[in-house]
């Protein structure tokens, strides 16, 4: 392992070490899959800026998804034309196609760490004490199609993870659609219909990547995934607020319209 990497696969060994260490008396002999969750946490609790710009894009989106289905109709011939349109509505808006993406941007580096720190047999010289504890006897450095393979104790671990991942994906992919559903292609074909193709499988993509990468990882996915979606659920609360509020300062601003002097 070169410098570079070492240096937080280190930083990250010791403080899953002592998160596990702190766990234990409660959590047993999940105290380090506990600790990686109690890291993720962490790491989303720092991310928690990065959240609120890219649920605040999110809902912009939502609201001028409108607008946008409106330009992709009356530019539907004229592709440069309606880039520039678009480009210039998300300008006033303060928001971008992109909005959303910050906070999964940020955190790749992190499921980097992770994936080298349960692939190394030894962290700083020492043997690594984290790959010997695991989740209902799946070690947590242990591969969906490695060690006793996917039709094992194991390989039921691993289908767990997956089906919950995917669960959250559904309500996410759910929830996404309630708060905007997205926008349709302005020209037909498959070439046009990939963003809207791409749209729907996304919220699964985790499930993929939990296939690739070691299971500590994978919780590491469960855990961010799960918080991502309590984010949402919480924004989509606050907009329903916002929404009832400003239909009600509307509707006493009629009433108090129709009581003054005419």
């Amino acid at each position: 392992m070169s410098v570079f990497p070492g240096v937080p696969v280190d930083a990250a060994y010791h403080v899953v070490s002592g998160l596990a260490g702190l766990l234990a008396p409660l959590a047993g002999g999940l105290a380090t899959a506990a600790a990686i969750a109690a890291f993720t946490v962490a790491i989303r609790l720092l991310l928690l800026p990065l959240s609120y710009l890219a649920m605040r894009g999110m809902a912009a989106q939502a609201r001028i998804a409108p607008l946008v289905q409106a330009l992709q109709k009356k530019h539907a011939g004229q592709p440069d034309r309606l880039r520039r349109e678009l480009a210039a509505l998300y300008r006033s808006e303060g928001t971008s196609v992109f909005a959303g993406c910050l906070p999964a941007l940020a955190q790749w580096p992190v499921l980097s760490v992770l994936y080298l720190l349960f692939r190394s047999p030894r962290i700083a010289g020492a043997p690594n004490a984290l790959l010997s504890h695991g989740v209902f006897g799946a070690p947590l450095g242990s591969h969906w199609l490695g060690g006793a393979g996917p039709l094992s104790a194991q390989g039921a671990v691993f289908a767990g993870l997956f089906l919950l991942l995917a669960v959250i994906g559904w309500l996410s992919a759910r929830l996404a659609r309630r708060l905007g559903a997205p926008v349709k292609p302005a020209q037909g074909g498959a070439a046009a219909s990939l963003p809207a193709a791409v749209a729907r499988v996304l919220p699964y993509f985790t499930v993929v990547v939990a296939a690739f990468v070691p299971l500590a990882a994978g919780v590491y996915l469960l855990t961010t995934t799960a918080w991502t979606l309590a984010e949402r659920v919480l924004v989509q609360r606050a907009l329903a607020e916002r929404v009832l509020v400003q239909r009600a300062l509307a509707a006493r601003a009629g009433v108090d319209g129709r009581d003054g002097p005419g």
